[in-house]
């Protein structure tokens, strides 16, 4: 089992920056691709970004790519995300996964999910 806790969600102006983190139980982190997701209200849940277990190979969509950069701490069992140049469609809700495979992560097939942190961006 694996429980997964967001934090560094807020209200930032466009243009601003975030960084997320998601704290992981277990003694087994790097056996897992973290990844990152998002849902803004009345849409489906979408990937974001993912990590490899080293933290080596990073993967993201092509929303973010080049303002979001996931990165790992495997000995203190967190993932980030730093969020930069944030735009108001940004917005929403984002949540932390895990999977053993980076195939399930990246279509959100993950078996572990945080709570989730909201993240608004204001125009």
């Amino acid at each position: 089992q694996v429980q997964l806790v967001e934090s560094g969600g807020g209200l930032v102006q466009a243009g601003g920056s975030l960084r997320l983190s998601c704290a992981a139980s277990g003694r087994t982190f790097s056996s897992y691709v973290m990844g990152w997701f998002r849902q803004a209200l009345g849409k489906e849940r979408e990937f974001v970004a993912a990590a490899s277990g080293s933290g080596t190979s990073t993967y993201y969509a092509d929303s973010v790519k080049g303002r979001f950069t996931i990165s790992r701490d495997n000995a203190k069992n967190t993932v980030y995300m730093q969020m930069d140049s944030l735009k108001p469609e940004d917005t929403a809700v984002y949540y932390c996964a895990a999977d053993g495979q980076l195939y399930k992560v990246k279509r959100g097939l993950n078996a572990y999910w945080g709570q989730g942190t909201q993240v608004t961006v204001s125009s």
